[in-house]
């Protein structure tokens, strides 16, 4: 990576991962410094380089690549007391005038004006952006805004006042009209009060979407990710936090310490997020939750800890290489990756990836600089945590450093409709080591073959998630439609690495096809094995290391084998999925299958869970003399629980 120049690792201070507050330092000014080069005239524009634009138009991603840059920036200026002496504020403050003076509802980038932001009224993405902008203002306020002339703070006001408007979107967005209005009250521009109503009005609408347990849903009924840390809790503690509201802070600042507890767990030992989501290629924004949690005195965490995850997961991306030749953010997860990046992404909406240097804020001095890195929770013992709230269960071990997420909650489907499966969110399980597949046999998932034709899951409805344990009824959808009386009960029960999937059929024709898959392995490359019982995967990923996916049907099926992914994944261009086939009988009909992933590649046997199926019962014990037994009927679930003395 030329473009960056990093200081030397510092192994006393940071064990782990040998990153300091110097490495930050040094990867937010290699990023700006690049990012440079591609300003247009007046650096009120930052068209980045890339393969297609975003559904807003090119105007519009340049003011992404000034807005989230300058988000940046404002973080690295102010967390140095205001020191610049690369001249930051000094090109972003000759954007913000150049940009606002005429503003223009043009979409593309006309050869006359490569200067003016796009309308607020006219181009909704740049509301987006406007918040971003704010929350820069507030930060630097003392450096960049104070320091403009009466017509230029006019201009800036003028451009912003429409982002006071209710959200023409109907989830997090509520909170870019607050950050907008925000900054307008502290700044005495709020005349007729319209800041303030938007900031009030955008609180109370996230409070509908407020499940417990330090968890969102993302405006749909059940849409939950990345954007509880990145957007719903880290705006209002933020807010809270600038302005000393400590009414506020009472409020969100437990939220955010609730959500911690599990967002913690979602964090590989390699420091890599768990890949579950929209919105992935804004990569280390993940640790910017962590980083609020600390600023605001609101977390579970030590000092060392909260840096060890934040530095580890930002580590992870910059030695995996997603910052390009040319010192850029591609939209992607390591590199470039299309197949992951949503149509409303254009070439510089990765650096909303920005929001995880919010560290920069705390001082040199603080205990999260100067404490020595502790471990995170995936590297200190094997765990099992439910988070009931998303319907999730977060299976981690300690040996490899794994993280694996069991989806039973999460589908991001509207309320008044269903829609294809978005691989992003309808997999029965995602991990930090592994990605969905985009194209071919859909990974961890359990599909009836009707006419040639593979269902999906659709509306996930949740039955619970408990001590080892998670579940979810769906209604399978071919064509685009139910199939008409049938139902998927599904049940993970997991120890160790280990996982024991249940799924109860109901409804369906006798004889119907059933197809389970497992975790696609994806790599440098992928080599397969299966007989008739048994699937496995074993794949070398992009940093040389193994990574094997096994599957195993115990009761139901009939034949295994692997499917090679004609795109890959996130992780690699060499991918496959092993695969169970089976059929249903008469009546309702259970497949029970061990899944396994791990990075284990010694070729002698493991220890198994032992499985028993008597009827509609499974009964599942443990390596580690843990048990657990379950009763499973068309939607419904009844779990027991045995854990091993001592």
């Amino acid at each position: 990576m030329p473009a960056i120049e990093l200081p030397p690792e510092d192994r006393t201070l940071s064990p782990h991962t040998g990153w300091t507050r110097a490495h930050w330092e040094a990867v937010a000014d290699g990023l700006l410094e690049s990012v440079a080069r591609f300003a247009g005239p007046e650096h009120a524009l930052i068209p980045l380089p890339g393969e297609r634009p975003s559904i807003s138009g090119r105007r519009s991603d340049g003011l992404e690549g000034y807005a989230r840059t300058f988000l940046l920036a404002a973080f690295r200026v102010a967390g140095a007391g205001g020191a610049d002496p690369a001249g930051l504020l000094r090109r972003y403050a000759e954007g913000l005038a150049a940009g606002t003076r005429t503003p223009t509802a043009e979409g593309d980038l006309a050869d006359g004006d490569q200067v003016s932001w796009p309308s607020i009224v006219e181009r909704r993405q740049a509301l987006v952006e406007a918040a971003s902008i704010a929350v820069g203002l507030r930060l630097t306020r003392p450096w960049l805004w104070d320091t403009l002339d009466g017509r230029t703070r006019e201009q800036v006001r003028a451009w912003l006042a429409p982002g006071l408007a209710p959200s023409p979107v109907d989830n997090n967005w509520w909170l870019f009209p607050a950050m907008v209005g925000a900054f307008l009250v502290e700044a005495g521009l709020d005349h007729d009060g319209a800041g303030q109503r938007a900031v009030d009005r955008g609180l109370a609408r996230i409070e509908q979407w407020y499940l417990g347990g330090g968890w969102y849903t993302d405006g749909r009924p059940r849409a939950f990710d990345h954007y509880n840390g990145w957007a719903f809790h880290l705006y209002p503690v933020l807010h809270a936090h600038l302005t000393g509201d400590q009414r506020l802070l009472d409020t969100y600042g437990p939220r955010l310490a609730a959500h911690l507890a599990g967002h913690a767990r979602t964090f590989g030992t390699d420091g890599a997020p768990v890949h579950q989501g929209r919105s992935l290629a804004y990569r280390f924004a993940a640790a910017a939750p962590l980083w609020a949690g600390t600023l605001t005195g609101h977390t579970p965490l030590s000092p060392g800890t909260t840096r060890r995850l934040a530095s580890g997961t930002l580590r992870y991306f910059v030695d995996g290489g997603a910052v390009d030749a040319d010192g850029l953010l591609p939209p992607g997860w390591f590199g470039r990756y299309p197949a992951m990046v949503q149509n409303y992404s254009g070439p510089a909406s990765a650096y909303w990836a920005s929001k995880g240097f919010l560290g920069l804020l705390l001082p040199a001095d603080h205990p999260v600089w100067t404490a020595v890195e502790e471990p995170g929770p995936a590297e200190t013992a094997d765990a099992v945590t439910a988070l009931p709230q998303p319907g999730w269960l977060i299976q981690s071990t300690a040996a490899d450093g794994l993280v694996r997420l069991h989806n039973h909650g999460s589908d991001d489907q509207p309320a008044d409709q269903v829609h294809a499966d978005d691989p992003l969110y309808a997999r029965l399980a995602y991990s930090t080591a592994t990605g969905p597949a985009f194209e071919g046999t859909p990974d961890n998932h359990l599909g009836l073959v009707v006419d040639g034709e593979l269902s999906e899951r659709g509306r996930i409805r949740p039955l619970g998630a408990g001590d080892g344990w998670a579940a979810s009824a769906h209604h399978p959808l071919v064509g685009g439609r139910e199939l008409p009386g049938v139902t998927v009960t599904s049940l993970v029960l997991a120890a160790g690495a280990d996982e024991v999937r249940i799924h109860l059929v109901s409804g369906a024709e006798p004889g119907t096809g059933v197809r389970q898959s497992g975790w696609a392995a994806a790599g440098a490359a992928a080599e397969q094995w299966a007989d008739t019982r048994h699937a496995r995967v074993t794949a070398t990923d992009l940093r040389g290391l193994p990574l094997v996916s096994a599957l195993a049907g115990l009761h139901g099926f009939a034949d295994a084998d692997c499917h090679r992914l004609p795109g890959g994944t996130a992780f690699g261009t060499a991918a496959a999925v092993p695969v169970l086939t089976g059929a249903t009988g008469t009546g309702s009909s259970l497949f029970v299958s061990r899944a396994r992933l791990d990075r284990s590649a010694a070729p002698g046997p493991v220890p198994e869970p032992l499985v028993r199926v008597a009827g509609d019962r499974v009964r599942v014990r443990w390596p580690d003399g843990g048990a657990h037994q379950a009763v499973l009927a068309p939607g419904r679930v009844t779990v027991t629980t045995d854990r091993p003395e001592g």
